[in-house]
């Protein structure tokens, strides 16, 4: 059978294939501690499998619009109301099965062939790919050279005639670096002047430590919500991740053809997880600030480690569940092969920059247990003395 040209380029998911490689040893009884997953290890909320229990009780088993059940466009309407100040009509929010089919949907609705859009670098593997299946090219912006935050100098030395919009993601996968007021009100001049419009993936928005505050784009640049979508979702927030719920809220016009692609694409998100996801975003706070405060605690625990490491650098990680950290003064600057090498060697998975523009980096998730995290560094720093 012959393979589509735009199958072949495409690059597999690097996260995804650490993953599957420390599953794998894993199977062989080897006691791999893996640190590339990118998911919350806690249970969903009891309110969340409550719901879920009762609607399959209501035999909630049939399709539902295709924008997703009015209620749960509702709570999250509610949920942005209450928390952002922000006043987003039910008719433009819209339910999809997670957030990566939403951002494919988006730019497909977007983008045409040829379009720039800019894209801020380190940045999650997704994002790229799913922008060329809409045939478009992504123009890099880095910020490993300003303390991960994008400055005015770097953005509008990447615009040109071709860029069409920007994806901006805070608190950031993978560096967990939250971009606060001032970042994301030069991001709005730029959008403004050149009207550019902006997909704003907030999926960690709630994972977010000590003096850190995260701000919703809108709330800096209410006057742009026209050319903004806002994507968020119960997988990170929930630890929900399995039941595979997103949402977006934008502009009617907007919301309106990811809808219609969403339609022929996978027409609704699953039923009970939609009404899963309803329990969570109506009974689950507590849990949400309790996941919050242990993912705190293991990011310090993970930092005190590090510290005491020779070779690496790091960037003390604001949000999400990840340090970023920078292996190119050890005497294996190669990412890849650190990372394969670590994972052989001393059975820790992590996963390397160059998936995310960033080589010479890997990044570390703290989604995993204490005894993990601490057992896990004892044995990078082991490495780290053996190079």
């Amino acid at each position: 059978m012959k393979r589509s040209a735009r199958v072949q380029r495409l690059h597999p998911s690097a996260t995804l294939g650490l993953t599957n490689r420390a599953k794998a040893l894993r199977h062989e009884g080897k006691p791999v501690i893996s640190f590339a997953a990118g998911e919350p290890d806690f249970g969903s909320p009891q309110a969340a499998y409550s719901a879920a229990v009762e609607a399959i009780r209501r035999q909630e088993t049939h399709y539902t619009p295709v924008g997703g059940i009015p209620e749960l466009r509702d709570a999250v309407r509610g949920d942005y109301a209450r928390r952002f100040g922000l006043d987003i009509p039910s008719s433009r929010i819209l339910i999809g099965c997670g957030g990566k089919p939403l951002i494919y949907e988006a730019l497909q609705a977007a983008v045409d062939p040829g379009d720039e859009v800019l894209l801020f670098t380190p940045a999650w593997v997704s994002y790229v790919e799913q922008l060329h299946m809409a045939e478009g090219r992504e123009v890099l912006v880095d910020t490993l050279g300003t303390d991960l935050v994008p400055t005015r100098e770097t953005v509008e030395a990447a615009l040109t005639p071709a860029t069409r919009g920007m994806i901006v993601n805070t608190p950031c996968n993978p560096t967990g670096a939250v971009w606060d007021a001032s970042v994301l009100g030069m991001l709005a001049e730029v959008a403004r002047e050149k009207d550019l419009w902006v997909i704003f993936d907030e999926m960690y928005e709630r994972l977010v430590y000590g003096e850190a505050r995260h701000v919703n784009f809108l709330q800096v640049a209410p006057d742009l919500e026209d050319q903004t979508l806002l994507l968020n979702g119960a997988s990170k927030s929930y630890a929900m991740t399995g039941w595979r719920i997103g949402y977006a809220l934008g502009p009617k016009s907007w919301i309106d053809d990811i809808n219609a692609l969403q339609g022929h694409l996978t027409s609704n998100a699953s039923s009970i997880a939609q009404w899963a996801a309803l329990g969570a975003l109506q009974g689950a706070e507590a849990d949400v600030e309790s996941m919050r405060g242990t993912f705190e605690k293991r990011r310090n625990l993970m930092v005190a480690e590090l510290e005491k490491m020779p070779y690496v650098r790091f960037r003390v990680p604001q949000g999400a569940f990840y340090v970023f950290l920078d292996v190119s003064r050890s005497p294996l600057p190669d990412d890849r092969e650190f990372s394969a090498r670590l994972l052989e060697e001393q059975l820790v998975a992590a996963v390397p920059g160059t998936a995310f523009f960033a080589p010479g980096f890997l990044r570390f998730s703290y989604a995993c247990s204490p005894d993990d995290i601490a057992q896990g560094m004892e044995r990078l720093h082991r490495f780290l003395n053996s190079l």
